[in-house]
């Protein structure tokens, strides 16, 4: 089961397929453009005159560039792997954290050690951890954030709810996203997020780890990263461990 947001989760599920896998789509998010306002288009603008611009998701890349192209002279911050790819096509070279990609990862860049008296623009969404804000603020930069999207509640159908009611005992679901696991027990009938709870939840940190397991989950499997290799070779693992027990077992 793939949970990332609605309509992002195509590349993931070829790549479940070319290893062999059945891949099911089970957003746990929506994503949506911020209203193109003036205001919008300031703050964004204006942005790009800071010191250092961090994104904090592809889509922060994707609904930023739409509003206007990006011509920063600032040092440029991806929080992960997948951000830093999608400002690569637009000809942006990005800093990202080479073990934690996440916030966490983020404040250890040596870059991030001397932000007083600096100002940094974080391009995301309202919500979220609010770790980045804090630190950075903590640090004594001056903060500035664009809120060019926003996250909600995917759109889940009965198709979905019949799906995961015939999930077999070795599946596995791909968690990267504290919200995505609320959005999920708020929605999907209470049957089928039982038999959600009983698959081997692959979770990206500790983070999301605990909060799989205060959601119902029982069997977790934590990931080195959020990125998708990261998320597959560790649900590779799993299903190689399934068949060698079954082998043992004479099944």
């Amino acid at each position: 089961m793939i949970t990332r947001p609605a309509g992002t989760g195509s590349s993931l599920a070829r790549k479940v397929r070319t290893l062999g896998g059945l891949p099911l789509l089970l957003p746990g998010l929506s994503l949506r453009a911020a209203p193109a306002t003036d205001a919008l288009r300031s703050q964004w603008d204006a942005a790009q005159h800071d010191d250092v611009l961090i994104f904090t998701s592809p889509a922060a890349v994707r609904y930023a560039l739409r509003l206007a192209l990006c011509r920063t002279t600032a040092v440029v911050v991806a929080v992960g792997q997948g951000t830093a790819r999608a400002l690569q096509r637009h000809g942006i070279e990005a800093l990202l954290p080479e073990v934690q990609q996440n916030s966490e990862g983020v404040l250890q860049l040596p870059l991030m050690q001397a932000l007083r008296g600096r100002s940094v623009a974080l391009i995301t969404a309202p919500s979220g951890r609010g770790l980045l804000q804090a630190e950075i603020a903590t640090r004594g930069a001056a903060l500035r954030e664009v809120h060019v999207y926003g996250r909600a509640a995917p759109r889940l159908n009965r198709r979905h709810a019949e799906a995961l009611l015939q999930l077999p005992a070795g599946a596995c679901v791909l968690l990267s996203s504290g919200e995505a696991i609320q959005h999920l027990q708020a929605q999907l009938p209470a049957q089928a997020w039982q038999r959600l709870c009983s698959a081997c939840a692959v979770v990206s940190s500790e983070r999301i780890g605990e909060q799989a397991r205060a959601a119902g989950f029982k069997r977790l499997h934590q990931a080195t990263s959020a990125t998708q290799a990261d998320l597959l070779a560790a649900a590779v693992e799993i299903c190689s461990q399934v068949r060698h027990e079954a082998g043992d077992a004479g099944c």
